[in-house]
């Protein structure tokens, strides 16, 4: 009798055991998976990458960053953005816009070359194109005016739209809720507005995407209390290189220039504000970020 209950508890503690080295066997896996990050945003084709962009993808693929769209924010720029991506064709895709800023040198051949630019496959949405009258680099109207425009790019190209606002609300969200129903996915770009903004947005089904302001404590902290209001299908993540690098980076890096390769810190500093596992959030993301570009895995 003692010899069969022993055996009993015996195989009930194997059993036990045996589920416990499954589960652990199952996380020890987990945690080997190489984390898959893509960044929505990162200007690449700026010149402070001119001497050593090889290198920086090579540091974003071993921070587990491994596609970038890269952002046309200027004529120029958005034709540097397409040949980037034919350069590197799987993992760099582009966009194609004119930036607020830049609104003044917006012409009838700029709208001809952007539409131009928005039917190769390696163009994968529309802008960076907004408004911004924090600094008003351009005139008010006139951004107003080129934001039209590059909407109307959208709609008749079916792509999604990268879209830019700071300190222009009001105006911006009148002018997207007017057409919103003729536009594909949009994602807000950068966002660092208030709840109210937030859910603006959110009511017209708009993604949103997080930088490294989020960690910022200057600036960013407000956003953490209601960083999770945002669905989790439609949250997205970004560096906006070379700039917004995060400050509580550690240890500290003496550089001034933002990187892809950080967007695992953007990544963690979302996470704890959500009180969300960051591996799960990275799969989101990720996944959210490949269904609103229409890009394939790797």
């Amino acid at each position: 009798m003692h010899s069969t209950v022993r055996s009993s508890r015996y195989s009930d503690r194997f059993r036990q055991e045996g589920k416990y080295s499954v589960v652990a066997v199952r996380l020890k896996s987990a945690r080997m998976r190489a984390m898959e990050l893509i960044d929505i945003g990162c200007n690449l084709t700026h010149d402070s990458f001119d001497g050593d962009r090889a290198q920086v993808l090579d540091r974003a693929r071993e921070a587990g960053v491994i596609q970038m769209i890269v952002t046309g924010a200027s004529e120029q720029g958005s034709k540097t953005a397409l040949q980037l991506a034919r350069e590197y064709p799987g993992e760099l895709f582009a966009t194609a816009g004119v930036h607020p800023h830049l609104a003044s040198s917006f012409s009838d051949e700029t709208e001809a070359l952007l539409s131009e630019l928005s039917s190769h496959k390696e163009v994968v949405a529309v802008g960076e194109t907004g408004l911004d009258y924090f600094r008003d680099l351009s005139p008010r109207d006139v951004q107003r005016d080129v934001f039209h425009r590059q909407l109307k790019i959208g709609i008749d190209s079916g792509l999604p739209l990268f879209l830019h606002m700071r300190d222009a609300h009001s105006d911006f969200y009148a002018i997207l809720r007017d057409v919103r129903d003729q536009l594909s996915d949009v994602v807000v770009h950068c966002f660092t507005g208030s709840r109210e903004e937030l859910h603006d947005y959110l009511g017209l089904d708009c993604h949103i995407g997080i930088t490294g302001w989020i960690c910022d404590e200057r600036r960013g902290t407000h956003m953490k209390d209601f960083l999770g209001d945002i669905p989790s299908n439609r949250l997205m993540i970004e560096t906006d290189a070379p700039y917004l690098k995060p400050r509580n980076l550690r240890p500290r890096v003496k550089s001034h220039r933002n990187e892809p390769r950080w967007l695992p810190w953007i990544l963690n500093t979302v996470a704890e504000a959500r009180n969300e596992d960051r591996d799960v959030l990275a799969e989101q993301t990720t996944a959210n970020a490949r269904r609103f570009f229409r890009i394939p895995g790797l």
